[in-house]
């Protein structure tokens, strides 16, 4: 008829009777009487310091918890954060809890979800104890990224590098993270026709940064892809209205650049519109079709053919005209001459023996002769 039970220092005793809580019995040594089994007690340690019982709501109504156990009730747009013994244990959604905080200490703290996002100084703490993944969605903006908060669609802040968390319950939140980096896009590959009808290939490159992060996720699903796009877009129309020997001309140089400004404010007015700004654009290859490159490599010979050529007759011009000069300067200054044909015999006496021959002088009427000898 009677049991008896040994209740420890940090245990409390549940008594039921016929199912129905009746009371609380304190640390000690008891005796309970189970007559036809009607009587129960259940023991529950405190140094677990929740109570958990399917009847918690009839043991708190009792007030047989007061003074013994502190008790929440939390409502729908409450939660709880709970430290146990100066750690951080779990968090609490809506519904009623209660706690011994004389073995453990237990520090409840409560909080709304009206702002939906969970603002704390041990934030990164909560979102790794129990139950946090059940009722908030955390979230991490790296570093050199910006992340734009929408919730239930419509857009409430831009957030700076760090990390986030927000109440499942409070509404769809939803955070876009945006790289404020420079970033490059290769449009590579593009065939493209040339105002005479030649097919080009030819591949470029982008360079861009995010100047408006919110506009740059509400205008367009992917701005990298639209970007791609856009500078696609822009340099066909600008090879389009080009011929083929004007872009490959000895002015490719200036009008090459004129490609380029052409390109840029093509693409600039439409990324701005994205909230981006174009930092450069540039042409990499310029690709030519193998029967095409052929073409060009023979006028190229041609041109360089033809270059040498004339090169080669002004050569002769100038040299021709040098001597017809020291000719007509020779024969109007017989000195001058005197002289010319003394380096010429000094030129000849010095490589070797000279010998000259002179025939008799009336062959010659004399003249040559006393030359001759006169130089000598």
């Amino acid at each position: 008829m009677f049991k008896k039970l040994h209740i420890r220092g940090y245990e409390v005793g549940l008594k039921f009777r016929n199912g129905e809580f009746v009371g609380l019995l304190a640390p000690g040594k008891r005796y309970v009487c189970t007559w036809f089994g009607k009587t129960t007690v259940r023991i529950v340690s405190k140094r677990d310091p929740w109570l958990f019982d399917e009847q918690l709501d009839v043991i708190v109504k009792s007030g047989a918890l007061a003074g013994k156990a502190e008790v929440i009730d939390l409502k729908d747009h409450q939660r709880a954060l709970v430290w146990i013994d100066g750690r951080f244990n779990r968090v609490l959604g809506p519904g009623l809890y209660a706690y011994w905080n004389d073995v453990r200490n237990v520090r409840v703290e409560i909080v709304t979800i009206d702002n939906a996002r969970l603002v704390h100084n041990q934030l990164a703490s909560i979102v790794r104890g129990a139950e946090a993944t059940r009722l908030l969605t955390a979230c991490k903006v790296e570093r050199d990224h910006v992340g734009i908060w929408f919730l239930d669609g419509r857009y409430v802040e831009q957030l700076q590098p760090g990390l986030y968390a927000f109440w499942k319950d409070a509404g769809d939140a939803r955070v876009v993270e945006v790289d404020m980096r420079e970033t490059q896009v290769d449009v590579s590959g593009q065939e493209m026709l040339t105002a005479d009808k030649v097919t080009l290939r030819i591949n470029a490159m982008v360079t861009y940064l995010v100047k408006d992060a919110r506009r740059a996720v509400s205008a367009s699903d992917d701005v990298r892809q639209s970007i791609y796009r856009e500078t696609q877009l822009a340099l066909r129309a600008t090879v389009g209205s080009r011929e083929l020997d004007v872009f490959l001309s000895g002015q490719a140089v200036s009008d090459k650049d004129n490609l380029i400004e052409e390109l840029e404010t093509g693409v600039r007015n439409r990324a701005s519109e994205l909230g981006l700004e174009v930092v450069s654009i540039g042409i990499r290859d310029v690709i030519l079709p193998g029967d095409m490159k052929d073409l060009m490599n023979k006028v190229t010979e041609a041109k360089k053919a033809a270059e040498a050529n004339l090169i080669a007759r002004r050569e002769e011009t100038a040299a021709m005209r040098s001597q017809a000069n020291t000719a007509k300067l020779l024969a109007d200054n017989p000195t001058l001459m005197r002289l010319r044909e003394l380096e010429v015999l000094e030129k000849i006496a010095g490589n070797g023996k000279l010998n000259i021959v002179l025939g008799p002088r009336a062959q010659d009427g004399g003249g040559l002769t006393d030359r001759v000898v006169n130089l000598l």
